[in-house]
């Protein structure tokens, strides 16, 4: 019985409760206390808790202790008397490297061993702090002071958020940098197809009609959405969770956490909101690890002020276009791009803050809670692990959610452009019918428009918004800059709507996909209206007075 991973039975998380249950429910026919190498003494608190359980005395439920990551205590000059703690603790003590097989059939042995024969621990009384001392010592003098001097940088209250800002604007510069070649190489490889999948339906005999809205509606919209989704998250959320097990994400949680404890929120929701950077979706799913369920809920509602990868490529574009015009393309407008990307990014986190705070006092009021957060070593991060569990457990999981969903909003969007009405198209007379409602926020009917059929994935705004100007009656792609700089002031656009379309993306509703899991994650339809509102009314208010502002300037 794998039971949750947890540093103490004090009930204060639900995994602490789960496992303490279990325990003590006298099931288990022996216990494995698996012990971190580089922290002893922290094991041995949780062992002393679990000795004081009353079936494990009264029964005498075998135990070992597993001292793992052994490896890394060696690396850190840590040396473990795993003799004296046998000794004192009278029960075996197995020192392990989950990684060695050779480890794992010695930790096997030792609980085939220990089957059957009944452990006594009426008179077994020690002190956790004190056999640490005994059993660890540290033949490198400055490891200690070594981590804290850095986890003194990293947390300080200058320091702490000015590395934040540079590793933000660096990741999202790689993110955005790394998948421009694999995009355009998943790109034509999958509408390279396009030509040979409209020979194939016309060989099965199907209506050219039928053919067009499959291939130019279905399957184009899906092609998009896979080429321009996958790359980013196959880049960010490696690179995210190799920061998670380099140990670095605690410490953002930690320093976030006197922010968040200001709005009445948890630490915690540091790392979800995170999380959020590569997907709402999957921030969503995060939040899980937020035991309060009045600040859980907080995090769920405020998660997509953050913009997912989805929404990178249109704040990219705007601001190569607007505000980066004759130096894109070169390093310098690259690391400006990520500069001001990076910027866009902090008011998004400003926002969030501000959201939770509000929530906080309205519909969400009480105390925040406490929570215990661990501060675990510095590590070197297993990559290969790392990019396993990130692509299957995190990219492949979103994607494969977004692509269900896109798939038949493809068919609709085709339809829209392709049915007239009264010699128009449906799609032109949606955008004469929030053209209104759009000039009021500084932007037209078109961009409205496509923000709400891009519904089912941000990553086709963009693209839905270029078919409407253009009048293609499906999506189309312009790569080349100046063509697509020329398009939209030829429609009207000006320094205005760039900034209201940028304030837009960051802060409209979520996409189907996150809305499906909030849904999910809270059961409830109310707070799932709720999680679409607050961005929304949010994003409508800054546009409006943004419009104003500009128009009092006369800009």
């Amino acid at each position: 019985m794998d039971l949750p991973g947890t540093y103490s039975l004090n009930t204060h998380s639900k995994e602490e409760e789960i496992t303490r249950q279990y325990l003590s429910s006298g099931q288990a026919d022996a216990v494995v206390v698996v012990c971190d190498a580089t922290c002893v003494e922290r094991g041995l608190h949780l062992l002393k808790q679990i000795l004081s359980l009353e079936p494990i005395k009264d029964q005498g439920i075998p135990l070992v202790l597993c001292i793992n990551l052994c490896d890394e205590a060696q690396k850190k000059g840590i040396q473990i008397d795993f003799g004296l703690l046998e000794d004192v603790l009278q029960f075996p003590v197995v020192p392990c490297c989950a990684r060695c097989s050779r480890d794992l059939t010695l930790l096997k042995e030792a609980i085939l061993e220990c089957g059957g024969i009944r452990g006594h621990y009426d008179c077994l009384d020690f002190s956790p702090k004190h056999l640490a001392r005994e059993a660890v010592h540290y033949t490198k003098i400055n490891y200690r002071k070594r981590e804290e001097q850095i986890d003194r940088i990293i947390t300080g209250r200058f320091t702490g958020s000015l590395l934040l800002v540079f590793l933000l604007m660096g990741v999202f510069w790689l993110t955005m940098a790394g998948a421009n070649y694999p995009s355009r190489l998943l790109w034509n490889l999958l509408f390279s197809l396009e030509g040979r999948l409209v020979l194939w339906l016309e060989a099965l005999k199907i209506p050219a009609p039928a053919v067009q809205a499959l291939v130019y509606g279905t399957y184009r919209v899906l092609a998009w959405v896979v080429s321009v989704m996958l790359p980013p998250m196959a880049i960010f959320f490696p690179l995210f969770t190799l920061l998670e097990d380099l140990g670095y994400l605690p410490r953002v949680a930690f320093h976030m956490d006197r922010s968040f404890k200001r709005c009445r929120a948890c630490g915690k929701q540091c790392l979800t909101m995170a999380m959020g950077f590569g997907c709402n979706a999957a921030g969503v799913i995060g939040c899980r690890i937020i035991d309060s369920p009045r600040e859980r809920l907080m995090a769920i509602l405020t998660n997509s002020l953050v913009p997912c990868n989805g929404r990178f490529p249109t704040l990219f574009t705007l601001i190569t276009l607007f505000f980066l015009t004759g130096i894109q393309g070169s390093a310098v407008g690259s690391l400006l791009a990520a500069l001001f990307l990076t910027a866009a990014i902090i008011g998004s986190v400003t926002a969030t803050l501000g959201s939770s705070w509000l929530l906080s006092h309205t519909l969400l009021k009480g105390i925040p809670s406490a929570f215990t957060l661990e501060l675990p070593p510095y590590r070197r991060p297993q990559v290969g692990k790392v990019l396993v569990r990130s692509v299957f457990d995190r990219t492949l999981f979103v994607l494969g959610r977004a692509v269900s969903i896109a798939a038949p909003a493809g068919l609709v969007i085709w339809l829209l452009a392709n049915t007239t009405l009264g010699g128009s198209s449906l799609l032109f007379h949606l955008t004469r019918f929030f053209d209104p409602l759009g000039r009021l926020m500084g932007l037209d009917g078109v961009i409205l428009m496509a923000f709400l059929l891009g519904f089912p994935a941000n990553e086709i705004v963009l693209p839905i918004m270029l078919m409407a100007y253009l009048q293609s009656g499906y999506l189309v792609e312009m790569t080349d800059s100046a063509a697509l700089l020329t398009l939209l002031t030829n429609h009207g656009w000006t320094l205005k709507t760039a900034v209201c379309m940028m304030i837009f993306c960051l802060f409209h509703w979520p996409c189907s996909t996150t809305c499906l899991t909030i849904k999910k994650e809270t059961g409830s339809l109310k707070w799932t209206a709720a999680a679409i509102l607050l961005p929304t009314a949010l994003g409508f208010l800054l546009c409006v007075m943004v419009n104003l502002a500009f128009s009092a300037l006369g800009l």
